[in-house]
């Protein structure tokens, strides 16, 4: 279902993704809403062309933990209207001032195409920027995310991204991959990227055992789908293909 800016789509009965289907397919992130007993998780916030928090559905008083899974554009852009904000160790300083450096928003502005529908009769990309938004918690290998009835565990998967970090739900076996894995083309050739990094996190995804994955782009995946993705990765780069 679109409502204005987004898309909202229930994936079970305390799952639901929000998407922004007219930002540029490139920028087109997954954003998921997970509800647990004493408090809520939002995974990554788009690009924060037009206001989020609106669209978040959440009974009075409940705390919404708000995660990014890296600094890139499309995952932090409405992180500040959050107050419970927590992020990558590796890059939490970067979150206080969104610098281009880290954020890749200067990409954007000069995209073509940037996007389909305008969002304000006035809105340009050539002014496009995040706004700051300081993490109130670092999130480190190991960290856990408590929702009361559920606990992500934080795994750190650099490739994509050096601070690219994964949410897994060991009881349940739902992980929330950011751009870590999905099922769609995997970009690993961003200044930041590390592609040997990325084969050591493709090894060690062969053997997580998830039974539902969301990634930040594409549609979900099983364990099935995960192997495949992350086995073709690493024999891609065994024949110099990345």
């Amino acid at each position: 279902m679109t409502t204005g800016w987004f898309s909202k789509t229930a994936i079970d009965a305390d799952t639901t993704m929000l998407t922004e289907p007219f930002v540029h397919d490139f920028v087109r992130a997954n954003i998921w809403h997970v509800r647990g007993r004493d408090a809520d998780l939002l995974v990554d916030t788009g690009m924060g062309i037009m206001p989020l928090a609106p669209h978040i559905d959440m009974p009075a008083g409940k705390p919404l933990i708000v995660v990014a899974t890296h600094i890139h554009l499309d995952h932090v852009g409405s992180l500040h209207e959050f107050p419970l904000r927590a992020g990558p160790a590796q890059s939490a300083a970067d979150f206080a001032t969104m610098p281009d450096r880290a954020t890749y928003a200067d990409m954007y502005r000069g995209l073509d195409g940037a996007v389909a529908r305008l969002p304000t009769p006035d809105w340009r990309s050539e002014a496009y920027r995040i706004e700051p938004a300081p993490l109130g918690r670092s999130l480190a290998e190991g960290d856990t995310v408590d929702l009361g009835d559920r606990r992500f565990t934080v795994l750190h998967l650099p490739g994509h991204s050096p601070d690219s970090i994964g949410l897994f739900d060991e009881a349940d076996g739902l992980f929330i991959s950011g751009d870590a894995i999905y099922d769609s083309d995997l970009i690993d050739d961003l200044p930041d990227s590390d592609r040997e990094a990325y084969r050591a996190t493709m090894r060690r995804l062969l053997d997580l055992p998830i039974r539902i994955g969301h990634g930040g782009h594409g549609p979900s995946f099983d364990r099935g789908r995960m192997r495949e993705i992350a086995a073709d990765y690493l024999k891609r780069g065994e024949a110099g293909e990345v």
